[in-house]
């Protein structure tokens, strides 16, 4: 894929991400995918990838995401993202406290052919624990 064509491709994927289309999401993966989570863990497979797309959309109903500007070298992509959301299912073991967490992450991924064939997701993950009442402390600014 062209430089341009992956562009166009994500800009596909934020619309799938505003309409929490988890089995639209899940069909940009390769069906031998990898994906390492902090929430999900390893994930190998498209099915797997689906189940936590749904999961997520049911822990955080209301999720958004927004995506900055993607870091493309060759079928390795990196993109920056934005999330704000409120903690409504059980997530991690703790169950819904309907409060709202913003907080930020990177995804890294491996394109091939038009579908991600490996992906790790980064996220700030203190900040997120801290705005759903995990752990204490005040986020810097």
């Amino acid at each position: 894929m062209t430089r341009d064509e992956i562009q166009q491709w994500f800009e596909q994927r934020d619309k799938l991400w505003a309409v929490q289309d988890a089995t639209g999401l899940a069909a940009s993966y390769a069906e031998d995918c990898k994906v390492i989570s902090p929430i999900f863990g390893d994930l190998r497979g498209r099915p797997a990838i689906e189940q936590s797309f749904y999961r997520l959309f049911e822990v955080f109903p209301d999720l958004k995401l927004t995506t900055g500007e993607l870091i493309i070298d060759g079928s390795r992509v990196v993109q920056v993202f934005n999330v704000s959301a409120t903690h409504v299912g059980e997530f991690m073991g703790l169950p819904g406290t309907g409060r709202r967490a913003q907080f930020h992450g990177v995804r890294i991924m491996s394109v091939v052919n038009g579908l991600i064939t490996e992906e790790t997701r980064l996220y700030d993950f203190t900040l997120l624990l801290m705005q759903v009442g995990v752990l204490r402390g005040k986020p810097g600014h």
